[in-house]
């Protein structure tokens, strides 16, 4: 079982030239396909003249959902070569933007991809790498009155509240680092009342 993951831990910028071309890449931590477009919409706002506006994205633990794409350019010059640099460095929610301006003078293939290359990796090596556990999902249930119990046990547990609610029983749906799914469930039998499924 997957426990952790990386990704980075702020977006970050990058340019690269080579005989007149520039290439500015963007890389950013995404969750989902629709932020992955919403950001792609906006530096496409940003740099409307651009010749070019190719991009990647890997998401998920399990690395399968996945685009590469070379808005123009010839096939697997542009999209591939920036996957290829998000996946030789391991990491995953994550998406990069390569923006290019024509300089007037034809890269050829092989100028291509070592460009697209170039600028994603320099983006990638600016932003420190962040591991996160894989979290699983949790509904607690409990009376209202243990609250500053249960709130230590998550704390104690580094274990994240993703929504709440308190009237007479309350309920919390958490995220809970699958290293430490044993771990919870063995406090939780020291604990009677308070009830923990998975969702």
């Amino acid at each position: 079982m997957i426990e952790q993951f990386q990704t980075l831990a702020q977006p970050s910028q990058a340019e690269f030239r080579d005989r007149g071309s520039q290439f500015i890449a963007y890389a950013m931590p995404v969750q989902t396909v629709d932020q992955c477009k919403s950001h792609l919409q906006e530096i496409r706002k940003e740099h409307p003249k651009a010749t070019h506006h190719c991009f990647a994205y890997r998401l998920g633990i399990d690395g399968n959902q996945f685009r590469a794409n070379d808005d123009g350019e010839p096939s697997g010059t542009a999209g591939k070569p920036i996957l290829g640099q998000i996946d030789s460095r391991e990491l995953t929610d994550l998406q990069v933007v390569v923006v290019r301006y024509f300089g007037g003078t034809q890269l050829g293939v092989p100028g291509l991809i070592q460009a697209y290359k170039t600028a994603t990796a320099l983006s990638l090596q600016l932003s420190p790498v962040l591991r996160k556990s894989v979290l699983k999902s949790f509904s607690v249930e409990f009376d209202y009155t243990r609250t500053n119990e249960v709130m230590r046990l998550l704390r104690e547990l580094d274990i994240s509240i993703l929504k709440q609610q308190h009237d007479l029983f309350s309920k919390l749906e958490v995220g809970v680092p699958v290293r430490k799914i044993l771990r919870l469930q063995e406090r939780l039998q020291e604990m009677p009342g308070i009830l923990a499924t998975p969702i």
